[in-house]
């Protein structure tokens, strides 16, 4: 259960208990797909930088190094040494993002490995089971994410099976967790609302899944190809919908003006690549806005990344130093730059709750929501 401390219009401060830890919202995820953090930043850096939340992909970890492997292990959280929240996706994106390898039917989805080809099922039960073996604290359920622009019968067809999946999910993971070999049997199930960008679809889908009374919902499907005002509508239209006293999570989403906007309309829970995709590529998130560092002024610039920013690359190092990193290509610009961008969102985050407490939101949006989104 979210406890919701304050609101703002429809914008919520809360906390959720974990059996790994209480989850300050709003809150962002940080994304280590394979048990990392891409950048060369461990679980052991994100305590530094803020990071509440770690993100694993069920996919990826179940074709390497293996669900069982991670499992003979201890789980997630002991093979990884991240001690805090970690949340697993269902696997459920790849039968989105590898649409030319995969063959959707009522059992479930087979794939082909994006590594070398080999055949591989997923269903429901057979992501919870995974996700068992990982021991994640919470479990996303498996479904389909029908890409943007979808068709109406389609979206609503993909609709009604991602539901019988949601059943099926449950039964599983609640037989998973009395299982005396589970490592972890407070394993949370968060179902995953649908619909393309149709809002009757959306909302009759989220009436239909807050039946199952689980302890967190998402929206899915979204941030895959349509507008941000079309994602925007879609929030607003499924948000009432959402039970008042469970997370919601916005998947996959997304910029620091997404989040701010996002929030506005009641979102709790956040992920997304962007802050760690970007850093490798030199693209940075400061207070000011977005800065490029592979641009030539910034070869004498002795400056911090960010003024504003107190993270332990911008107490250190200067806009010149990252650039030349960059430009000769050293794996050290890479973390570097990760590492400042996770802090970024984190402080984002951060700063989000603290105007949430003060009933200073809407100043806080006003201030941030076009500053943050432009170039510099």
């Amino acid at each position: 259960m979210l406890k919701v401390q304050t609101t703002q219009g429809r914008a919520r401060r809360g906390s959720f208990e974990t059996v790994h830890g209480a989850v300050q919202t709003p809150a962002f995820m940080n994304v280590a797909t394979a048990g990392a953090i891409k950048g060369a930043v461990s679980a052991l850096d994100l305590k530094e930088l803020k990071c509440q939340v770690q993100l694993c992909n069920t996919y990826h970890l179940h074709l390497r190094p293996g669900d069982e492997t991670v499992y003979q292990l201890g789980g997630l959280h002991r093979f990884t040494r991240w001690d805090g929240p970690i949340l697993t996706d269902s696997g459920g994106f790849q039968v989105f993002s590898l649409a030319k390898l995969r063959n959707i039917r009522e059992e479930g989805v087979t794939f082909s490995s994006h590594i070398d080809g080999h055949k591989i099922f997923m269903g429901p039960e057979e992501s919870m089971q995974i996700q068992s073996h990982l021991a994640s604290t919470i479990a996303m359920a498996f479904d389909e994410c029908v890409e943007n622009p979808a068709e109406y019968a389609y979206a609503k067809q993909s609709c009604a099976r991602t539901t019988r999946w949601l059943h099926r999910c449950k039964a599983e993971m609640d037989r998973l967790n009395t299982l005396p070999g589970t490592i972890n049997p407070y394993q949370m199930l968060w179902g995953i609302n649908q619909g393309s960008t149709y809002e009757d679809l959306r909302i009759e889908h989220m009436k239909q899944i807050r039946e199952l009374d689980l302890p967190g919902y998402a929206i899915g499907g979204l941030a895959v190809g349509e507008s941000a005002q079309e994602m925007y509508r879609i929030i607003e239209a499924v948000e009432p919908e959402m039970p008042a006293d469970k997370p919601r999570y916005l998947m996959g989403v997304g910029t620091p003006d997404n989040i701010l906007e996002s929030v506005r309309r009641g979102v709790d829970f956040f992920d997304c690549v962007m802050p760690t995709r970007n850093a490798r590529h030199a693209h940075l998130f400061t207070w000011q806005g977005r800065r490029n560092l592979l641009n030539a002024k910034y070869a004498l610039d002795d400056t911090p990344l960010d003024s504003e920013c107190d993270c332990p690359v911008c107490r250190s190092f200067s806009r010149a130093y990252l650039h030349h990193l960059f430009k000769a290509g050293e794996m050290l610009a890479m973390r570097l730059a990760v590492m400042h961008n996770i802090y970024f969102y984190n402080t984002l985050m951060e700063k989000i709750r603290y105007s949430l407490e003060q009933g200073s939101f809407d100043t806080f949006y006003l201030e941030n929501v076009e500053k943050l989104g432009q170039r510099i």
